[in-house]
């Protein structure tokens, strides 16, 4: 490592308190955005519980329709992730909030199949930019040497959202029910997209586009930030937007994100339903046990993330826990051993993938920057969740065809495993930062 990168890391470990004092001021926040954005995503898996019955809907309609939410999202990632970027994360990131809300309040009146995909299609559109436009504005405000713990602490929201959401849907499904006469997955979509449209107004008055502009900071910090960060701009690859689209890097780290985000969405949208399998019948209880496997992930994701900034070292940071999701994946695929064996399986997959997620996410920005880091990010962004509409979509298919969702878990858990050797493959001279 050449003297001057060396002396640039010991400065900017010496200034944590500058980053620890924006770390207080944004991270929360922002968790709590996308603790609201990830419980309008996948409140459904909850609300299957119940409207699958009432509405006559089977298990391939409700993976069609869960998945397709991915497509949107997909088809609209990188323009808006494009202009997030050009006319600043307050105004775009408060628009995604606010839409969102909206479009998922809508989810409760739904009737028929096409209203269900068409409305999830939407959502989708609707949220298309939040994730990447979040982790393009953490690179504005944090240098290498700490992004792979905030990232960790930001994407903390999607394992809290289950554990507050888990609880919080079961608790409406079985409370709500007949009220105004609404059915109670009626009124989780209603009541779990209210905080998104306030949070997204809240954003106009509590976040600042750039490091210039936080009226909190005093000058001395601004100009650390601003050294610390262009400092390694300087080092890391100048490329286009159209160059990014067509990094063969970038291809490879969404391939690898595909097979991350895919045990990911499993675990979010089927959860309720594998434990119910295990012999669990009410909403609450289920809630209450979803909890579990969601608060070992956020020690575990937090463990990794602050191990992999101090060793600077982020590839086996992310295969090692792709791997033992696979593990997890595998053995939630034999249900026979009982509750609790099935339980410390789901808890390993959910602790795995969430560490796994949060590893990865400090890869793309280790050498994009700018404008490029926009477009890269969102597509890596876009080509993983691909995986929420094909892994979704399949495993409603496979439970619909053999009764169970074990060739499912099976399949998955080998893709992990490939997501782990991409990884492996990434240059430790370009990603260990």
């Amino acid at each position: 490592m050449a003297v001057s990168s060396i002396a640039s890391e010991m400065a900017t470990e010496s200034n944590g308190h500058v980053y620890k004092k924006v770390a207080w001021r944004l991270v929360p926040f922002l968790c709590l955005c996308y603790l609201a954005a990830y419980l309008d995503r996948v409140n459904v898996g909850f609300a299957k519980l119940q409207m699958l019955n009432d509405l006559s809907f089977s298990n391939t309609v409700y993976g069609l329709g869960a998945g397709i939410f991915f497509l949107g999202y997909v088809i609209f990632e990188v323009p808006s992730n494009i202009l997030l970027h050009k006319v600043g994360a307050k105004l775009w990131i408060a628009r995604i909030m606010v839409s969102w809300g909206l479009i998922g309040a809508a989810m409760a009146f739904v009737q028929t199949p096409t209203q269900f995909y068409v409305l999830r299609f939407l959502l989708g559109v609707a949220e298309a930019g939040f994730i990447p436009g979040v982790l393009l504005y953490l690179t504005y405000w944090f240098p290498a040497a700490w992004r792979g713990r905030i990232i960790a602490l930001f994407l903390a929201a999607i394992p809290m959202s289950n554990i507050i959401g888990g609880p919080l849907s079961g608790w409406i499904l079985k409370s709500f029910g007949g009220v105004a006469g609404l059915a109670g997955w009626q009124w989780l979509f209603i009541i779990e997209t209210v905080p998104s449209i306030f949070l997204g107004i809240a954003i106009l008055i509590f976040l600042d586009n750039r490091v210039e502009e936080a009226k909190w900071l005093t000058d001395d910090e601004k100009r650390i930030i601003h050294d610390d960060i262009s400092h390694e701009a300087q080092q890391s690859e100048h490329v286009s937007v159209l160059d990014a689209l067509k990094s063969a890097r970038v291809w490879l780290l969404g391939v690898a994100y595909f097979c991350i985000a895919s045990s990911i969405y499993i675990a979010s949208f089927w959860m309720p339903t594998l434990i119910k399998q295990l012999g669990v019948s009410d909403p609450l209880h289920i809630g209450w046990l979803t909890t579990i496997p969601y608060s070992v992930a956020i020690i575990a994701m937090v463990l990794t993330n602050v191990s992999a900034d101090r060793q600077r070292e982020r590839r086996w940071h992310t295969a090692i826990p792709c791997l033992l999701t696979a593990v997890g994946l595998a053995l939630c695929a034999t249900p026979d051993y009982g509750l609790v064996i099935a339980m410390m399986a789901l808890t390993l997959a959910a602790a795995g993938a969430s560490a796994a997620q949060a590893s990865f996410w400090s890869l793309p920005s280790s050498f994009l920057t700018g404008a490029a880091a926009a477009a890269g990010i969102a597509l890596v962004n876009s080509l993983g969740n691909i995986a929420g509409m094909a892994s979704t979509s399949l495993v409603g298919w496979l439970t619909d065809v053999t009764g169970s969702p074990s060739s499912s878990l099976y399949l998955f858990s080998g893709l992990l495993v490939a997501g782990a050797l991409i990884v492996l493959r990434l240059p430790a001279s370009v990603v260990n930062r």
